[in-house]
């Protein structure tokens, strides 16, 4: 092979690995054009770099730790769930200039989903928490800015033993609130801080509802409503889209992967 072919093959594949490559991509996957999110979600490219990828990394959260993470593992792409606009009118000082400038500085673009991320049929934060506690038959449920998010199921599973099994996938015990029948019939799953949407989810007829976090009124409400509820944590049930998304990238475009963990506690 000539040295004229093996530049030529590599510049073909330097253009696949071009950043407007991958974001198209991804917008397509995710169906981020059509699907109405929050205002400050901004999903798609936030920030840019020179214009190639070479190693991705993921994360739940855009932070000045994630950034730094990014910047030591030489990742020029972070996808992420949580982006840069929520903070949009806050001042660019302090940890959140410090923020910029590593991300500037180590020539990291980054690239953001929420919603189309959580709803997603297959790579979705919601789709693959059903897929790994094992439910099947999935309809559409919660809907927020009038699209579902979530995935609801029909099933027969003792509360103490989904209960196992949400510690199981999760790595952690879940936060059980258990005013709901012992045996889980019509089970709900939305990911994230999705608590505070405890009514919407009984009156599309759920008995337990499992989501990360919520706000203290849902220990009394979900008393009334007789429902259960399991929260996951807002972080760990939110590691899932992006490490499939990153993934998807990766397997298209040949480019190398990690997830960069950096947890809340939430």
């Amino acid at each position: 092979m000539t040295l004229k072919i093996i530049l030529n093959d590599f510049s073909i594949y330097m253009t696949e690995r071009k950043l407007t490559n991958i974001v198209a991509f991804c917008n397509k996957l995710l169906n981020v054009g059509m699907f109405r999110d929050y205002e400050a979600a901004v999903n798609g490219l936030q920030l840019q770099n020179s214009g190639t990828v070479t190693k991705i990394g993921a994360c739940v959260d855009i932070s000045y730790q994630t950034a730094k993470l990014a910047a030591e593992n030489q990742c020029d792409l972070l996808i992420v769930h949580h982006g840069l606009m929520w903070n949009a009118f806050q001042p660019i000082t302090g940890k959140r200039y410090e923020m910029f400038k590593l991300l500037i500085s180590n020539n990291i673009a980054v690239y953001s989903c929420h919603l189309p991320l959580d709803a997603h049929p297959k790579i979705g934060n919601n789709a693959i928490l059903c897929k790994l506690l094992g439910f099947k038959n999935l309809k559409p449920f919660l809907s927020l800015k009038g699209q579902p998010i979530g995935f609801k199921t029909t099933t027969r599973i003792p509360r103490d033993l989904l209960n196992k099994k949400l510690t199981e996938v999760l790595g952690t015990t879940p936060v059980m609130i258990p005013f709901g029948p012992e045996i889980c019939k019509n089970i709900g799953v939305v990911s994230g801080g999705a608590g505070e949407d405890l009514k919407i989810a009984a009156n599309e007829g759920v008995d337990t509802y499992i989501t990360g976090e919520g706000p203290h009124w849902t220990f009394t409400t979900a008393q009334e409503l007789e429902i259960n509820i399991f929260y996951g944590g807002h972080y760990i049930t939110e590691q899932f889209g992006v490490k499939a998304l990153a993934e998807a990238v990766a397997k298209k475009f040949g480019i190398p992967w990690e997830f960069l963990e950096a947890p809340s506690g939430l």
